[in-house]
C-alpha cells in the first residue's frame, strides 16, 4: 500500500510546475490521468535534451523526467464531445489539477462552479504565474518571467555585470514543494468535513518566500539587495575556486574564524594566510578581492575531490562543483536511488528523478515511463468510464479521442 493509493486525479497540467506536482502524487499511489492532445501538445515535449536521433514529441528527456507513472488520455478539448467525456471523468475524480492561464478552464466550461455541480466535493487545484484576480492575473508567461518579477534575477550575477536569470524556469522548481503540502491539506479537510475547495496558487507569491529576508530588510530598513556574485555577507571566503584540470572547481565557505584556521592548516598555512588583516571576518571582508585571488592561486594545485575531502575532514564546508555527469554518478544520490531508469521507444534508456524524501512504510512507484500522447486512451475509456468499443471507435475516427500512431503503439 502507498499513502495515496485511492486518490484519483484528472490532470490538465503542462510544462513543469504542474506536472512536477502531480508527479509526486503518482509516485505515491495516486491514479493520475493526464489529458493532452496532439493538436496542442505540451511545449515541454519540444524541449531538449532529446534521446535517440533527432527531435520528436516522444524524445524529450525534460518532459520524461516529470511524467512517469501517469496515464495519458488523448482528448481534443476543442470538441463539445470531449468536454462531455471530461465531465464523466470529473465524476470519477477526487481532484482536478491545472496550470493554465486563469480563465482557460472557465472558457472550456470546466470552472470550479461547473465541476462541483458534477462532483460536489471535488478539489480543483489551479496554479498560475500571478494567481487569479488583479490587474495582471491573465498575463501568460513562463518561469523566467517570474524569476524577474520576484526579484531573483536582479539578485543573481556579478555586481559589475547585468542581471542573470537563475537556471531554467527556476520558480517552477519551487512551486511544487508548496503545492503538494497544500493538496494534502485539502484532502485532509475534505476527509474531515466532506467539502472540496478551489486552491488558487500564485507562483509569484511562492517564489517570494525565497527572498523573504531581503524583502524584510528593504521594507523595514530601506536597504536594497544587490548582486554579489558568489559572496555572502556573513562569510569570507565564500565562493567557487579553481582546481587542477579543465573547468574543475571546488566551493569553500568560512562562516567562522575556526573555519578559517582549519583552511589555513589544510593549505599548509602559507605566509599570506598568516597576515593579521585576514585573521578576522571583518578583515577578510575588507580585503575580499585580494583574498579571493590569493586563495584561487592556492587551490589551483589541488584535485577538486582531494581538496573537498581534506577540507571536510578538517571541518570546513566544501564541495566539488559537479558537471552533469558528476551529479548522475554521485555516490550519495546513487545510494538513495534518487535517479531511477526507464526504457521507452524513441527516447531509449533514461533517468528520472524521484522524490527527495523516503517514507519508512511505503516505497515509491516505478510503474512505467512517460507515455506517448493518448497511450492509455483505450484503457481509461474502457476501465474508468466503462465505455464500449462501439462508443469509443467513432470518437477516435472523429478526432475527439486520440490514440498513439501505429509506429508508437508497435514500439
Amino acid at each position: 500500500m502507498r499513502p495515496l493509493d485511492n486518490l484519483k486525479v484528472l490532470d490538465f497540467c503542462w510544462v513543469a510546475a504542474g506536472p512536477m506536482t502531480t508527479g509526486y502524487l503518482a509516485e505515491y499511489g495516486a491514479t493520475v490521468v493526464r489529458v493532452e492532445s496532439k493538436l496542442r501538445p505540451d511545449v515541454l515535449r519540444s524541449s531538449p535534451p532529446f534521446g535517440g536521433e533527432g527531435r520528436s514529441l516522444n524524445r524529450s528527456g525534460y518532459y520524461a523526467n516529470y511524467n512517469a507513472n501517469k496515464y495519458a488520455l488523448g482528448l481534443n478539448l476543442g470538441s463539445p464531445k470531449a468536454i462531455a467525456i471530461v465531465e464523466r471523468m470529473v465524476a470519477w475524480a477526487d481532484m482536478v489539477t491545472e496550470n493554465f492561464t486563469p480563465g482557460t478552464m472557465e472558457r472550456l466550461g470546466l470552472g470550479y462552479d461547473e465541476l462541483r455541480r458534477i462532483k460536489p466535493d471535488i478539489i480543483l487545484f489551479s496554479t498560475s504565474m500571478l494567481g487569479r484576480g488583479g490587474p495582471n492575473s491573465k498575463l501568460p508567461g513562463f518561469g523566467a518571467v517570474l524569476s524577474s518579477l520576484s526579484g531573483l534575477t536582479g539578485l543573481t550575477g556579478w555586481p559589475d555585470r547585468g542581471p542573470t536569470n537563475p537556471y531554467g524556469a527556476y520558480t517552477d522548481f519551487i512551486a511544487p514543494r508548496f503545492a503538494v503540502a497544500t493538496l494534502l491539506a485539502a484532502l485532509d479537510y475534505r476527509r474531515r468535513t466532506g467539502s472540496g475547495q478551489h486552491i488558487d496558487m500564485s507562483q509569484l507569491e511562492v517564489a517570494l518566500h525565497f527572498v523573504a529576508p531581503l524583502l524584510l530588510d528593504c521594507a523595514n530598513n530601506g536597504r536594497e539587495g544587490s548582486r554579489t556574485g558568489n559572496r555572502h555577507e556573513a562569510a569570507a571566503p565564500h565562493g567557487a575556486y579553481p582546481c587542477r584540470g579543465e573547468d574543475r572547481w571546488a566551493t569553500i565557505t568560512c562562516m567562522t574564524d575556526a573555519h578559517w584556521l582549519a583552511l589555513r592548516r589544510v593549505l599548509g598555512d602559507p605566509s599570506w594566510m598568516q597576515a593579521e588583516r585576514f585573521s578576522t571576518l571583518l578583515g577578510r571582508k575588507r580585503d575580499e578581492d585580494e583574498l579571493e585571488a590569493l586563495l584561487a592561486d592556492a587551490t589551483r594545485t589541488w584535485e577538486a575531490e582531494a581538496l573537498m575531502r581534506a577540507l571536510q575532514s578538517a571541518g570546513v564546508p566544501a564541495g566539488v562543483v559537479h558537471p552533469n555527469k558528476g551529479v548522475i554518478e554521485d555516490p550519495q544520490l546513487e545510494h538513495r536511488g534518487h535517479f531511477v531508469y526507464y526504457e521507452k521507444p524513441e527516447i531509449g534508456r533514461h533517468p528520472v528523478q524521484r522524490s527527495e524524501f523516503r517514507l519508512s512504510r511505503a516505497a515509491a512507484a516505478q510503474n512505467w515511463p512517460t507515455p506517448f500522447i493518448g497511450e492509455h486512451t483505450l484503457q481509461v475509456c474502457r476501465e474508468i468510464l466503462g465505455m464500449a468499443d462501439a462508443e469509443i471507435e467513432p470518437l477516435i475516427a472523429e478526432g475527439v479521442l486520440e490514440v498513439p500512431a501505429p509506429a508508437e503503439a508497435g514500439g
